[in-house]
This record gives structure tokens, C-alpha cells and sequence, in this order.
């Protein structure tokens, strides 16, 4: 097949994700036409970024931190909980896109070649500019409660988005690939979209699972996503605290120094082996669709 560039190229035998930079141009117009595809016809537009989110933060804090009483033991829980939601629904969001990437791009995969690769790519960065309004919001009720972080805090802040970014094109290419041989692909990634906000700590504080698990806890630190929350409480709901108890036990043991470098081995592991899959599954995506 011929590329936007006018060389040939046999399916899948490209440089895989790395041919993404190269066609970066493509990739901005796959981001751009997502963008007002999703908003056509809509009135608020680029405002559901908003709206959504304080829906979903405003059903939970009423459930869980009025109803349940857990802003009595965590101080500052709507802070700890928005902190908790943007990140979980910036991979939700992700993942959700990158599965049906392949499938509701049918007809331009057909009719010319590109990178398959960038399709799950650009969802992910769709959802980031949903993402930066949610964290504008945050850090505005960050700022009111008093938020003074140090620049590791921000710094660990990125690097927790980064990793987020990571494990969800690793398991979009791999789910996006599955997608077109099997579509029951699309509900079992619904399923995990189901259980993730409540596999990390979102809506409760770690100390409760470790209290559970013991010795076991540390299976529940080898998710990523939930590596990612605890940096982003570290980040921003840690600095608005005072010195106490409470602060005390604010994040798990060597979050930093272990559990976040394991939590980017483990997305990098997922993000090449995603890559293996779709290079050798995407050879037959145009028959297939």
C-alpha cells in the first residue's frame, strides 16, 4: 500500500507506534476531527468537560462522604476524591476510544494506509484535552484550601499523567487490535472500566485495603492506575493538609522511590506487548473491517 507520503509500505511492517511522531501532522487532524465529531450538534460543547465530571464527583461525595461519613476521616475529601476521578476518567475515557479506534475508523482504514497505530493514539489525546479542563477545576480548589506543593510534587504530578497515558495506549493497541477479530473485546474492556474506579484509591484512602489485604497489599500496588491516584493525592491533596495524623499516613511507603518506577515497568511491559499484538493482527485490518 502506498503512505501519505507516497512510499509503499506492507501493513504491519512498519516502525509500529514510532511512525506515529513521523506522521505527527495526521495525528493532530485525527484529534481535531474527533474533537467535532463528538461535539456536532451539541450546545455545550467542550462545557461537558466540565459538567460530567462534577456530576460524577457530586453523586459520590454526597454518597460517600455525607452519607458514609468519610469526610470525617479524611480531611479536604472533595479534594481527595476530584483528584481520584479526573485521573481514573482520563484512562476510562482512553481505553473506552482506543478499543473502538480500529472499528469507527473502518471506512478510512479501507479506502488508504496509515500508521494503524495512530487511531487508539489519537483518542488518548482527545481525552487529554478533555483531562486539562477537569484539572483546571482541581487546581482551582486546590488553591482555595491552601495547596503549596514542592516541585517534586508537581514534577510527580506529570509523571503520574504520563504513566496513566502509557498503560492506555499499551491496552488500546491491544484491545483496539482484538476489537476487529472479536468484538466482544468492547465488553470486557466495559467491564474493567467498571471496577477500575473502585480497584484504586478513588473513593476510599489505601490504608483501608492494606488493613484487608496484609501482606497481600502489595498486588493491589502493581496496578499502575492506582500508583498514578496515590501520586496524584501526593500531588495535590497532600500540600493542603496540616501536619497530623491524617498527613501522616496520606500516601503508602515508598511511593516514589519504588512503587512508581514499578508502575512504569509495568505499563511499558503492557505498552510493547500491545504493540506486538497490533503489528501482527493488523496485516489483515482492511479484510477484516
Amino acid at each position: 500500500m502506498a503512505s501519505s507520503t507516497g512510499e509503499l509500505v506492507q501493513p504491519g511492517r512498519g516502525r509500529g507506534i514510532i511512525d506515529v511522531y513521523k506522521h505527527r501532522f495526521l495525528l493532530q487532524l485525527l484529534v481535531r476531527k474527533e474533537i467535532k465529531i463528538r461535539y456536532r450538534g451539541s450546545v455545550l460543547g467542550l462545557l461537558w468537560s466540565y459538567v460530567k465530571p462534577l456530576m460524577q464527583f457530586s453523586i459520590y461525595f454526597v454518597a460517600l462522604g455525607i452519607f458514609l461519613d468519610m469526610q470525617r476521616g479524611t480531611p479536604n475529601y472533595a479534594i481527595y476524591l476530584f483528584a481520584g476521578i479526573v485521573l481514573v476518567n482520563f484512562f476510562t475515557e482512553s481505553l473506552g476510544n482506543a478499543t473502538r479506534s480500529i472499528v469507527d475508523n473502518r471506512d478510512l482504514i479501507r479506502k488508504i494506509y496509515l500508521p494503524r497505530e495512530l487511531f487508539p493514539v489519537s483518542t488518548v489525546w482527545v481525552s487529554a484535552a478533555h483531562f486539562l479542563p477537569q484539572l483546571v477545576v482541581l487546581l482551582g480548589a486546590c488553591l482555595i484550601a491552601g495547596w503549596r506543593p514542592s516541585i517534586w510534587q508537581l514534577l510527580a504530578a506529570v509523571a503520574a499523567f504520563i504513566l496513566v497515558a502509557i498503560l492506555a495506549i499499551g491496552l488500546g493497541l491491544l484491545f483496539g487490535a482484538a476489537n476487529v477479530y472479536f468484538r466482544d473485546s468492547e465488553n470486557i474492556v466495559d467491564m474493567i472500566l467498571m471496577v477500575v474506579t473502585w480497584a484504586s484509591p478513588v473513593l476510599y484512602v489505601w490504608p483501608m485495603v492494606e488493613r484487608v489485604m496484609g501482606p497481600w497489599f502489595f498486588l493491589y500496588q502493581l496496578n499502575p492506575v492506582t500508583v498514578a491516584v496515590e501520586v496524584f493525592h501526593w500531588a495535590f491533596w497532600f500540600p493542603t493538609l496540616e501536619s497530623g495524623p491524617a498527613s501522616e499516613s496520606a500516601t503508602p511507603p515508598d511511593l516514589i522511590g519504588l512503587w512508581l518506577p514499578a508502575a512504569f515497568g509495568v505499563a511499558l511491559v503492557i505498552l510493547v506487548v500491545g504493540q506486538v499484538v497490533f503489528k501482527k493482527l493488523s496485516v489483515h485490518f482492511a479484510q477484516e473491517l
